[in-house]
């Protein structure tokens, strides 16, 4: 049992205490938090209460650490673990900045302790029915990704919510929505090579901007179209096409309330099938995988090179919505 400290009891914190309820391989033992509402959470969950990072990653009771902090603070936080050879689990996106990427990956690497990140997309039974397929070759060479993560539900946050800030969330929808899009683009298609972004506000009052529109052009010359907005209804979905056929996954429902999802296929001759996926606990999913690789089980199915290439894309995004310019692609 890989015993783990929640660094963050905001929403998504408690979602993973919650989450993790009953779990056979990671423990939520301590949680980081300094507000009072945070730690008679933390007391009513039975989970030790720091107020300090530095007092969680020398505690020799502990394994490993949950981040769920705000973006530009995960750097820092890997670090310090990594050398205190604390395991890290950080939610997305992993760093704002390939160069912090590289340096977090090359410290977790340096001590011998596991790096996860919190692209739970990758554990939808849907998406990797969906790996299958292009894994035999059945779509033939890929050409593009269209795909789209929409919701309003940010609109209730607090207009001083760091999720809504312009330091935290660079490029609008995409740190809340788009970087989950973005990562699977990556693992299907590699790394990427330059981008072309609009970002605007047209439906709410969010300062930073509640639509997003991005073309992404990868190494292999294949490109993506992503779509992200904070201001209409949920929708998600993500289309893959290639020269034997195309192949979509997309939701049902909200992933706050998941009642699975619908893979459409289609081959040459407008063959077309689709088979329903039923919802599973993809974040508990992504967290034991996480919790198996830290205790020496099999290896974390996440790349490094993949973490890295994310933020890297990522980084440009949020250059190219700055400028409005095309904006190459580091490394």
């Amino acid at each position: 049992m890989l015993k783990a400290a929640v660094i963050g009891l905001g929403w998504w914190g408690k979602t993973v205490v919650e989450m993790l309820e009953g779990s056979k391989s990671l423990s939520v033992a301590a949680a980081m938090t300094r507000s009072p509402g945070g730690i008679a959470y933390a007391k009513a969950h039975g989970l030790r209460v720091f107020g300090d990072y530095g007092a969680v990653v020398r505690d020799p009771a502990l394994d490993a650490v949950i981040l769920c902090t705000p973006h530009t603070t995960h750097f820092e936080q890997i670090v310090a673990a990594a050398d205190a050879k604390k395991h890290v689990f950080c939610e997305k996106p992993l760093t704002l900045t390939r160069r912090e990427a590289v340096d977090a990956v090359a410290a977790c690497n340096a001590h011998k302790v596991v790096l996860g990140v919190g692209h739970e997309r990758r554990f939808d039974l849907a998406i990797q029915a969906l790996r299958g397929l292009v894994a035999a070759g059945e779509l033939g060479t890929l050409l593009q990704v269209e795909t789209n993560f929409s919701q309003d539900k940010f609109l209730e946050l607090p207009a001083d919510n760091w999720r809504l800030s312009a330091e935290e969330a660079p490029a609008g929808p995409m740190t809340a929505t788009g970087v989950h899009m973005l990562d699977l683009a990556v693992s299907f298609l590699g790394a990427a090579e330059r981008v072309m972004v609009n970002v605007a506000t047209l439906g709410s009052g969010l300062k930073n901007g509640d639509t997003l529109g991005a073309l992404v052009r990868f190494r292999s010359g294949a490109c993506a179209l992503i779509s992200a907005i904070l201001a209409t209804p949920y929708d998600g979905r993500f289309a893959l096409f290639g020269t034997k056929g195309w192949a979509e996954v997309r939701d049902k429902t909200h992933p706050d309330a998941p009642t699975g999802s619908t893979l459409t296929v289609c081959r040459k001759g407008d063959l077309r099938e689709e088979k329903d996926f039923p919802a599973v606990p993809a974040v508990r999913r992504n967290l034991e995988a996480f919790a198996e690789a830290a205790l020496g089980g099999a290896p974390y199915p996440m790349p490094q090179a993949e973490m890295i290439a994310t933020v890297a894309a990522l980084e440009a995004i949020v250059k190219s919505a700055a400028s409005g310019d095309v904006e190459p692609v580091e490394g």
